[in-house]
């Protein structure tokens, strides 16, 4: 049986500007179900104590940078995506099991954007958690992937454990599509892009996690070289809305998420 009021979280290094609890408490109000929404700014010394008290407290929890792998040694199991993306942004704590809706909610906010991805060439910046799962979604989406991460030891590991291709070169161009998972853009690095504007050579489409700024330097850069440009607040939305169905037991329908961000935009 459903909880009519469920008590959820939210954990990253610094979640001040996260619209995270907006769009939890709209989604389940919109499916029937109250809850209490916590965002917790946890340094890492902090995330032992952090992970046990939401573990122990709480229905269930989100987890954002950059502690989507290191929530896995807490959990009993790992499920779907989490699985096949090596990262967690879902925890539901009765089951102490960590899910990963980050790649369903990025494949939809293409499809709502109009971005056609199979088959093109993907370079994805960034092999964090959101990278990771940006980067395997699309590529068992069709896309032809390349992830690049500056940490070179990193990155070559990351392609080897996920089956993708490394690049050693972000600027060279000749992608269709650019997507910007590292973060830099937001809080202390606003204003910084990861890419100078060379990197966009050729492409026709460039993505950000990033929704705070709504245009970030990366996007910027990309919109005065010609690009149709996308921010991740619908993907944050998206992916609110399965972790919510997970919580709550339901069946996910991409028609009724759809329909609910469209809802929450009207609604400001």
């Amino acid at each position: 049986m459903e909880k009519n009021k469920l008590r959820l979280g939210l954990i990253g290094k610094d979640v001040s500007k996260s619209d995270s609890p907006k769009i939890h408490a709209f989604i389940l109000k919109e499916l029937g179900v109250e809850c209490e929404y916590e965002a917790m700014s946890v340094p890492p010394c902090d995330f032992d104590s952090a992970m046990r008290r939401l573990l122990g407290d709480f229905d269930g929890f989100n987890v954002t940078i950059p502690y989507k792998r290191d929530v896995m040694e807490y959990l009993d199991e790992i499920k779907g995506d989490a699985l096949r993306f090596g990262a967690v942004n879902t925890v539901v704590c009765a089951r102490g099991a960590g899910y990963n809706t980050d790649g369903a909610g990025f494949l939809q906010m293409l499809r709502f954007a109009g971005v056609e991805y199979k088959d093109k060439k993907v370079l994805v910046l960034g092999a964090g958690g959101s990278g990771r799962s940006t980067a395997v979604a699309l590529k068992h989406g069709g896309a032809q992937v390349e992830l690049y991460q500056r940490n070179q030891e990193k990155l070559f590991e990351t392609c080897q454990e996920l089956s993708l291709t490394p690049c050693q070169d972000p600027e060279k161009g000749g992608y269709d599509i650019l997507v910007n998972c590292t973060g830099v853009g937001m809080h202390e690095k606003e204003g910084f892009s990861p890419v100078t504007q060379k990197a966009f050579l050729g492409a026709s489409v460039a993505v950000d996690l990033i929704y705070e700024p709504k245009e970030s330097e990366f996007l910027r850069l990309a919109r005065v070289a010609g690009l149709k440009t996308v921010n991740g607040a619908a993907m944050l939305f998206y992916q609110a809305y399965f972790a919510d169905c997970l919580y709550l037991g339901r069946k996910p329908d991409e028609g009724q998420a759809e329909a609910l961000y469209e809802k929450y935009v009207r609604k400001g």
